[in-house]
């Protein structure tokens, strides 16, 4: 027996707040409201199979407004998914239960981003959406053709970095995404009204969407509505009117419902005005017939498409780049053989760019681009094309001013598959970007960040845009590498070890100011363990001068001038701190034994560096914000310089042997 509409929505409802109030935390209004929307989406448009989240060909579904993450939870597990059981949504919000408080992508296959921060997965969705078109273009139709859908809420609308998506995403004409706004007019402060009288679809359509509307609790008004958003080449936006907590008789409509739990005379009156007569957690056996049914819809398209696959002649390819896997021709040895036959002075950035030339022509998955800042970043190489709606097969995207969205735009281009991003801004900018340099992290996307004008050396530009404390508090996410190369050699190292990462992202920060090669060996690729001698002391060794980037020529410098006057000093180039902190102890110990003086050089905060220098050591950098000049004169009126951190350490060494 087929269970009706209006029960397989509420069994959404009934999920929400039995698991809201078993934890006694939760966020019951939002599933509540949009579980008609759901319903129709799932059991009538989204191409899923639960029997494989991960068919490359499946639609992506991202519950943007992360807080409902009840609602994801209630239709994985209604419709089939191996997980969650129900025993998983009974431990909703509990250590152990994959069902967080909100949706994570490592803990469930059918999550697809990690959602909570409002608009960010709104903005991941372009990312996809960008990918879909991209591999559709390389692949045709056969192969990759299917939607992005989002549910998102008032402050997905809200926040900043929608606007960067928006405007993207229009540009961009990305047709295949359908955004579903749960128009419930309800923030946690109250009403919408108290802050914002902006007019949503009027922004919309600037923008180059479509934009239709419909009653978010009439099974056929949203049928009809998604039917539009079908029929457009634009993306499309789906005003749902509709009410938050909707059911609940004495709460819904109100913010009373948004984030805390109906409480049990609440949940009581709720199933009655709903007519749902069953207990906490038990679904009726037709209603959950009825919902396996449809999670079975997707099983015929699934097969024709691996029937398509098998058939196809690019398969191999194709499945390589889905599984994350680098070609097996790939490598950088001819490009530093290259390096080290002809050394190069130039600038990390230029580096950057020779390495990514190397790169881009031997791996066709990588999508580059930048915030506005290519000929700054060079992050364009030769080939590439410009990615736009009339060509999506092109690699490079202009981002235009958009930190913050492209770079979740590039999470969801990685989370997606069968591409590796990335882009590039100033260092100084990552600030513009840090929310999404935070999930790339947590998620675990491969995503490559290229941030350039590392310090003080981009110059007259002034405080303003030198970085100072930038590379401290990156350094500071976990999951993220943080990789800055002291010259070309090392900048090739740093772009391979980012590229063969599948399970996190790599951030490069990389020098305006041209830098000497400083590596005149590559047997190996040293970075690899993040920190390595560059140069050994000829001299009994007194002093070890750990630098990252454009101070390991400093150090270099420094430790001339020290064995000049009999004290022998390593230099050890650190391009990567996280690197280092996985190497076992006693590598630790060698490269920076216990009886040395261990002095840091690095044009950013000295803060962090005394986990390596000790609490005897020195620290050189730049703690407060940086000043407008030539950088020759800046590192000199910073003390950044052999002539002034010499006899520094000449008395801290005097000092220790009185």
């Amino acid at each position: 027996m087929t269970a009706s509409f209006a029960d397989c929505a509420n069994a959404i409802r009934a999920l929400s707040m039995d698991a809201v109030e078993a934890a006694n935390s939760g966020h019951p209004g939002m599933p509540m409201g949009m579980a008609d929307v759901a319903t129709v989406l799932f059991q009538e448009y989204l191409k899923f199979d639960p029997a494989d989240p991960k068919w490359a060909d499946r639609d992506r579904f991202v519950l943007s407004a992360g807080h409902g993450s009840m609602l994801l939870y209630s239709t994985l597990y209604l419709t089939g998914y191996a997980q969650p059981t129900l025993r998983d949504i009974r431990d909703f919000r509990q250590i152990g239960s994959p069902c967080a408080g909100h949706p994570e992508n490592f803990e469930l296959p059918g999550v697809e981003c990690t959602t909570g921060p409002l608009g960010q997965g709104f903005a991941m969705a372009v990312g996809m959406a960008a990918a879909e078109r991209h591999l559709n273009a390389v692949y045709g139709d056969g192969l990759v053709d299917h939607r992005t859908w989002v549910i998102a809420g008032d402050g997905c609308l809200m926040e900043g970095i929608n606007h960067e998506a928006v405007g993207l995403a229009g540009h961009l004409k990305l047709g295949k995404l359908i955004v579903l706004w749960d128009d419930n007019k309800i923030t946690i402060d109250g009403a919408v009204s108290l802050s914002s009288s902006e007019d949503i679809p009027a922004r919309y359509r600037a923008s180059g969407w479509q934009v239709v509307e419909c009653d978010g609790h009439d099974r056929a008004d949203i049928a009809r509505a998604i039917d539009e958003a079908l029929a457009s080449d634009l993306p499309s936006l789906v005003k749902c009117r509709t009410i938050i907590g909707f059911g609940a008789p004495n709460k819904q409509g109100s913010s009373k419902v948004h984030g805390s739990p109906l409480g049990a005379d609440e949940v009581a009156a709720a199933r009655a005005a709903l007519g749902w007569d069953h207990p906490a957690f038990e679904i009726p056996a037709d209603i959950r017939e009825t919902w396996l049914e449809a999670g079975k819809r997707g099983a015929v398209p699934h097969a024709a498409w691996k029937q398509r696959l098998a058939e196809h002649e690019d398969r191999a390819e194709f499945e390589r780049r889905m599984r994350g896997e680098l070609p097996a021709w790939f490598s950088m040895a001819d490009h530093v053989q290259g390096l080290l036959a002809a050394p190069q002075k130039v600038a990390t950035r230029k580096a950057s760019e020779m390495a990514l030339e190397a790169i881009n022509a031997q791996i066709p998955d990588t999508v580059g681009g930048s915030a506005d800042l290519t000929g700054s970043n060079n992050t364009l190489t030769k080939g590439l094309g410009t990615f736009s709606a009339g060509n999506y097969a092109s690699r490079y995207v202009y981002y235009g001013i958009r930190e913050f969205g492209m770079s979740a735009a590039m999470n969801g281009m990685a989370l997606h598959g069968g591409v590796i991003p990335y882009g590039g801004t100033f260092l100084v900018f990552a600030d513009y970007a840090r929310a999404a340099i935070r999930l790339s992290a947590l998620q675990q996307a491969r995503v490559v960040y290229v941030m350039t004008h590392d310090s003080i050396g981009l110059g007259e530009d002034g405080p303003t845009h030198q970085p100072v404390e930038h590379l401290t508090s990156l350094r500071l996410i976990p999951n993220l590498d943080v990789y800055r190369p002291c010259d070309v050699v090392e900048t090739a190292e740093c772009w391979e070890l980012a590229l063969q990462r599948q399970d996190g992202p790599g951030l490069l920060a990389l020098s305006r100011q041209n830098l000497p090669q400083l590596r005149t060996e590559a047997a190996e690729n040293r970075s690899a363990r993040g920190a390595y001698a560059i140069r050994e002391a000829e001299a009994p060794r007194q002093v070890v001068l750990i630098a990252s980037g454009s101070e390991v020529e400093i150090a270099v410098a420094v430790r001339d001038e020290l064995e000049a006057q009999g004290i022998g000093a390593d230099v050890v180039s650190m391009p990567c701190w996280e690197r280092f902190d996985a190497q076992d102890a006693q590598y630790k110990r060698d490269l920076l034994p216990a009886h040395a003086l261990k002095v840091s050089i690095e044009a950013g905060a000295t803060l962090g560096w005394e986990r390596y220098t000790g609490l005897d050591g020195l620290n050189f950098g730049v703690d407060g914000f940086g000043a407008s000049g030539p950088y020759l004169k800046l590192y000199e009126h910073f003390g950044l310089t052999a002539g002034a951190i010499v006899p520094r350490i000449v008395e801290k060494l005097n000092g220790e042997q009185a």
